[in-house]
């Protein structure tokens, strides 16, 4: 199964970053396309996006600065079967990739995705006050799986920050 490749360019609004693609994901080659994955509703319903996209649109929200990436960019089941070695070099990866395109935030879709990232022991909602990159705005967002148990309304007002704060 190949990798989904990253849709970045310098200077996007937000760069969404997830832990990994999804198998389905990664057979059809566009992230969060996953039927049961609530990503694009939450764009859509917090005020991100003026309309529902699908999955294979991913790369025409380069068109309106958004960007999409992932620490791990191997397709798997679920995040569990992400290996350390594989974040360790993700880590590293992502940190670079942040630097090159320096977009002015970057929302970190799942808090254990931001807790991999920065190797801190927890993390709020929200904007991070203390970025690890200068001049990059961490934000850190519940993830959008079918398998987070808050409810997607809650999930939605979390997002809608992201837009009010841009």
């Amino acid at each position: 199964m190949s990798e989904v490749q990253d849709h970045l360019k310098k200077g996007l609004a937000i760069l969404f970053i997830g832990f990994n693609p999804s198998l389905r994901s990664g057979e059809v080659g566009h992230h969060y396309a996953n039927p049961r994955n609530r990503f694009w509703k939450i764009l859509y319903e917090s005020g991100l996006t003026d309309r529902l996209y699908r999955p294979d649109e991913d790369h025409d929200l380069l068109e309106i600065g958004y960007g999409f990436t992932n620490i791990v960019s191997r397709p798997t089941r679920g995040a569990e079967d992400i290996l350390p070695e594989e974040y360790a070099t993700g880590r590293q990866q992502l940190r670079e990739k942040l630097k090159t395109y320096q977009p002015q935030i970057a929302c970190f879709v799942g808090k254990g995705v931001y807790l991999q990232y920065s190797q801190k022991a927890k993390a709020s909602w929200g904007f991070q006050k203390e970025p690890i990159i200068e001049g990059i705005r961490e934000f850190v967002a519940p993830s959008s799986s079918s398998l987070v148990r808050m409810p997607v309304d809650d999930i939605i007002d979390i997002y809608r920050h992201l837009s009010i704060e841009q």
